[in-house]
């Protein structure tokens, strides 16, 4: 399974509001399931082949895929048995891994993603993800990872509430993210063989139904690329910054 993620930067609280004001006037299959607030700890993940760790082909790439092998080997014992051949697959195939932790209202979870296609895995729109619980504190998660080789890229803090769309088939969630404000995602599940392109396409139109714009990929990943080099400032906080 894999997923296919859309982004609109709202901003402001007020924007936020009137987005889910619409989302409920123009789907009334839509219901909440939640909402909760999450650290998420970002990792540096080492150099990588374009084809995963098992085609590392010099120095650079045999190291960080030593280290990525040995993360996978250490994260296999804590999670689930049924999870174990998926956290295989993406260790053994993932394009651009990504890697975080990340607490959500008390638990912890170990947060893998790759990208589908040629985006990025901590952005992108079409991803393969692994999630699952580990019953360890956030710092012995961390700290599991650190010891691995892996060291920090950011610290991130926000506040979410989920929706659910049975008739689009589709999660939806508002976020209050420190740095960004706020920000909605438009998310639908695929598996291999869907027309990727085409899943996309329906989200899109029913982002356009309510009003809401596409956070272009190249700008998040401009404000991506600032809250890394500025985290320190913004993480806890309510502070918001502005990136065109």
């Amino acid at each position: 399974m894999y997923e296919i993620e859309i982004k609109s930067l709202l901003g402001s609280k007020e924007r936020a509001e009137e987005a889910k004001k619409k989302l409920a006037e123009k789907d009334k299959s839509l219901t909440k399931k939640g909402e909760h607030k999450q650290l998420n700890h970002y990792f540096n993940v080492p150099s990588q082949a374009a084809q995963g760790i098992a085609a590392a082909t010099n120095a650079a790439h045999a190291n960080g895929g030593k280290i990525l092998s040995k993360v996978c080997e250490i994260i296999g014992p804590l999670v689930a048995e049924d999870k174990k051949e998926a956290l295989k697959k993406i260790c053994e195939e993932g394009k651009k891994v990504s890697i975080r932790t990340r607490d959500a209202d008390g638990k912890v979870y170990f947060v893998m993603k790759a990208s589908v296609g040629d985006d990025t895995s901590a952005n992108g729109v079409s991803r393969v993800e692994f999630q699952e619980e580990v019953f360890k504190t956030l710092d012995e998660l961390d700290k599991i990872l650190l010891d691995a080789g892996l060291t920090y890229q950011a610290k991130w803090s926000r506040e979410r509430e989920e929706y659910e769309s049975k008739t689009h088939n589709m999660q939806i969630t508002i976020d209050k993210n420190a740095g960004y404000g706020y920000l909605a995602e438009f998310e639908k599940s695929g598996k291999e063989g869907d027309d990727v392109k085409m899943i996309e396409k329906e989200i899109r139109d029913f982002m356009g139904e309510i009003g809401v714009e596409e956070l272009a990929q190249d700008r998040l990943e401009r404000m991506f690329e600032f809250y890394n080099e500025h985290w320190a400032e913004y993480y806890g906080t309510d502070k918001v910054f502005t990136i065109e």
